[in-house]
């Protein structure tokens, strides 16, 4: 016999962002309980609205299943004595599994005989234990933040006002903080009321009933489908970010979409500042044309029904207005300030403590820029904006719409410098190095916007390093990694002809010039070669196989582009199996000999033989050819010249003894192999490679 299970919590209104996790941490834990208590059971649905975390169980057994198993104990020798007595610590696994001795027996195990306990346990009814494993739930469960109310000890995300436990029709009894749970939910804050759940499949109707949508994808398609109906209508593009949507989602229980205008006169500030003004601090869906240009009008979700969404649009329309009264504000005051003049403001913001002012981290980033510049070999004119933008590129932080809204910094930054007469370059530059900003941003378009981006996120990282900060486990309070990984993203889709090193060295040197590391130069730069390849290994992980990853890694990272374009190469002949195992295995025999060699060079007189003075001729013609395909970045080209020595290799081996009793013959053929080696390693670490 089955019944249904309904665990339902109700709470002042949750953070939206906090509402998800929760809702499946629930449904988790409710699961692994179940699990546990070796409870069979059927599917298992979690809901949530603002104000209540629930799970559905169907089908949960009346009773545990019995429970028959089997426990090793201490190895024969260890649990008999010399006369035959059971040793402490046979006698102690019996107390520990709470049988006699006698119920011992002996089983064989790899060779050794081992003490065996057979233990059964009959199934108690679900009734009896559920209460109590709802209760442990509830206390074990985690937040972000956490809150105490009334004389309670207890925490939780928000006060609990109600409860209900249904197992079938019976009331499952728990109280937790003074809330003793029942069969009785809440229903919309203004539409609903009170409502008995007569049994937990009757849930979600009821909930309806009382203008709760508590199923998550129902409430989601609900609002999709009403924004693209009133888009099809008006013939507008309406933006809705994912981000915006999910947390819109958790901000009501009976969604209903509906539209406002606002005055022509503020699309006059640029649409980005506006956009965000709409989403951040309204939760208000942008509405564009299809050219993407922003329309005098916004969309949002009511927590409600469709009655009087005039009043409501009215009320929506003058938040807005207020809101955008107050942007165009700043925007305009943000104008009289002179660049130079917000320069001088960043001597007074601390960037870190250690690391001084923005100001400081400002002249950092224009020397690295400057130095990356001369690295990367761009034009004067090119060279001469990167040093501009970098001394810039701050400029905005000290402006009020900044202030306002920290996520328009950059953008600004570009408006601003636009309008002071600065240069295209230079303020699309400005905008651009802050970017990749989050994992799946774009890299910077420009050689400008690349390179003072490159110079600032390695400022940070090293920086951090140099003192200290070094990301471990999940804490990254500075997005250390994030910017890490940006570095690499702007490298490989710029094809920067720069190494890692060089980078780092960069950015040392313009810490000891401006103030005394406080680690030495060699552990920092041992610290972020560590950390940068964990960002390249994790982009070639994202399209290669583990293999092939630890195959060119091994070989070298330093050079990203190279990296990445010999990963690519290796695992289109990696799919090619049988042709390029066959030359896998010739390199392996080459590399398993080589690592006998000495330091020897390869003498062309000591070469006595057809095959070696052969295979000495086709290393000598591959190589040159293939050290300018890797040089230049031509992976697959150099790979196949690579190939080009697999007859030889093949040749070679049949017709010589390599291990020579003459010693300078055995010398002279060992270095040739480890000459043959050190290229192939330069490419990558073949023996890497796992075949199926």
């Amino acid at each position: 016999m089955t019944k249904d299970l309904l665990f339902e919590i109700g709470m002042e209104e949750m953070p939206a962002r906090f509402i998800r996790a929760a809702m499946e941490q629930l449904k988790d834990r409710l699961e692994k309980w179940l699990e546990e208590s070796v409870i069979p059971h059927g599917a298992v649905e979690s809901y949530a609205t603002p104000r209540r975390l629930a799970v559905l169980v169907k089908d949960v057994a009346e009773k545990q299943e019995d429970v028959h198993e089997e426990v090793k104990g201490p190895s024969r020798k260890i649990a008999l004595g010399e006369n035959g007595e059971w040793s402490k610590a046979a006698l102690g696994f019996a107390r520990s599994q709470g049988v006699d001795p006698e119920q011992f027996t002996f089983k064989e195990l790899a060779g050794t005989e081992y003490i065996y306990v057979s233990k059964s346990r009959a199934g108690v009814e679900t009734k009896t234990i559920v209460a109590d494993g709802l209760n442990g739930i509830l206390h074990a469960m985690n937040f972000p933040k956490n809150m105490r109310w009334g004389n309670y000890d207890f925490k939780f995300v928000r006060p609990i006002r109600w409860m209900v436990a249904l197992f079938g029709e019976e009331i499952i009894e728990l109280e937790v903080a003074g809330v003793k749970s029942g069969n009785v939910t809440r229903g919309h804050r203004f539409l609903g009321q009170d409502t008995v759940i007569s049994a937990p499949s009757a849930y979600v109707e009821a909930m309806r009933a009382q203008h709760v949508i508590v199923d998550v994808s129902e409430r989601e398609e609900l609002i999709k489908n009403q924004i693209k109906a009133l888009a099809e209508e008006k013939g507008w593009n309406i933006a809705v970010k994912d981000d915006l949507l999910e947390e819109v989602l958790f901000l009501v229980e009976t969604p209903t979409v509906l539209f406002g205008k606002f005055e022509e006169s503020f699309l006059n500030i640029p649409q980005e500042v506006l956009i965000t003004s709409m989403r951040e601090h309204q939760r208000y869906f942008p509405v564009l044309d299809e050219k993407g240009a922003l329309l005098p009008f916004f969309v949002t979700v009511r927590n409600g029904d469709d009655r009087s969404l005039d009043v409501i649009a009215r009320g929506n329309e003058k938040v807005l207005r207020a809101r955008l009264s107050d942007a165009k504000f700043f925007y305009e005051e943000d104008q009289k300030l002179a660049i130079k003049d917000a320069l001088s403001k960043l001597e007074s913001i601390v960037f870190h403590e250690e690391l001084g002012t923005v100001g400081d981290k400002v002249r950092r980033i224009r020397r690295n820029a400057e130095k990356l510049s001369d690295l990367i070999g761009i034009d004067t004119g090119t060279a001469e904006s990167v040093s501009r933008t970098a001394e810039i590129c701050k400029f905005d932080l000290v402006t009020q719409m900044v202030y306002e809204f920290p996520e328009l910094q950059g953008v600004m930054g570009e408006d601003y410098a636009r309008k002071a007469g600065e240069s295209e370059a230079v303020a699309k530059g400005i905008f651009e190095h802050y970017q990749p900003r989050f994992s799946g941003d774009s890299a910077p378009a420009s050689s400008v916007g690349s390179i003072v981006s490159i110079a600032d996120k390695i400022d940070t990282i090293t920086g951090c390093f140099s003192i200290g900060i070094i990301p471990t486990g999940s804490q990254d309070p500075y997005g250390l990694r994030r910017q890490a990984a940006g570095i690499v993203q702007i490298i490989l889709e710029h094809g920067l002809a720069v190494k890692l090193s060089d980078i780092f060295a960069i950015a040392l040197d313009t810490h000891q010039h401006f103030h005394e590391l406080k680690r030495t130069q060699e552990e920092i730069m041992k610290d972020l070669m560590e950390f940068f390849g964990l960002r390249v290994r994790k982009t070639l992980s994202d399209s290669l196989r583990y293999d092939v990853v630890d195959a060119v890694m091994t070989a070298g990272f330093d050079d990203v582009v190279s990296v990445v374009a010999r990963g690519a190469a290796l695992m289109a002949a990696v799919n090619e199996q049988d042709d390029f195992k066959s030359t896998v295995e010739s390199f392996g025999r080459v590399s398993n000999l080589a690592a006998k060699a000495s330091a020897a060079k390869v003498r062309s007189d000591l070469l006595d033989d057809p095959a070696e003075q052969g295979l000495y001729d086709t290393w000598r013609k591959v190589t040159e050819e293939y050290r300018k395909s890797l040089d230049g970045r031509n992976a697959a080209e150099a790979l196949q010249h690579l190939g080009g020595l697999k007859n030889a290799i093949t040749v070679f081996f049949d017709a010589v003894m390599v291990m020579a009793e003459d010693e300078e013959i055995r010398t002279n053929r060992l270095a040739l192999l480890a000459a043959i080696d050190r290229d192939l390693k330069a490419f990558a670490d073949f023996s890497k490679l796992v075949w199926a």
